[in-house]
């Protein structure tokens, strides 16, 4: 039995596999995760109901185990910043949010750094965010 938050087998397979520069995508429950993530990346299936697991609740647990170096969002077409870019800078803090139009993100979701793909079952649109693992500094 592990004493940290994070459990979950494949998320932890999927993280101990990845490096620096390596991607995480934390997808709500909107988002064609089969079509736009990288085929050799892992998939995990976290969508159980309607917004259980939601994109912050994942996002909170893997601040704790990993560096996070870049951090990019969907941005609406309109522009308009969704509300839950609030609740991802004070997940994140001193680290900006990067906004990128649907499409370069799916395209950059697609590429070859993408290391893990979560699917949540997070209703909110909008909600999702993708993840540059940084580097643990030697002590």
């Amino acid at each position: 039995m592990l004493t940290y938050h994070l459990l979950h087998p494949q998320i932890l397979r999927a993280l101990g596999e990845a490096g620096h520069g390596a991607q995480v995508l934390i997808a709500d429950g909107n988002y064609p995760l089969l079509t736009r993530t990288h085929p050799a990346a892992h998939r995990v299936y976290l969508n159980l109901a309607p917004d259980l697991v939601r994109v912050t609740d994942v996002l909170a647990v893997l601040v704790e185990a990993i560096p996070i170096e870049a951090v990019y969002v969907m941005r609406p077409d309109s522009g308009d910043e969704p509300s839950i870019f609030g609740e991802f800078r004070a997940q994140l803090p001193g680290v900006e949010l990067e906004a990128l139009g649907r499409f370069e993100f799916y395209d950059l979701a697609r590429g070859p750094d993408l290391a893990l793909a979560v699917a949540t079952g997070e209703r909110r649109v909008y909600a999702n965010i993708l993840l540059t693992i940084g580097v643990i500094p030697p002590p």
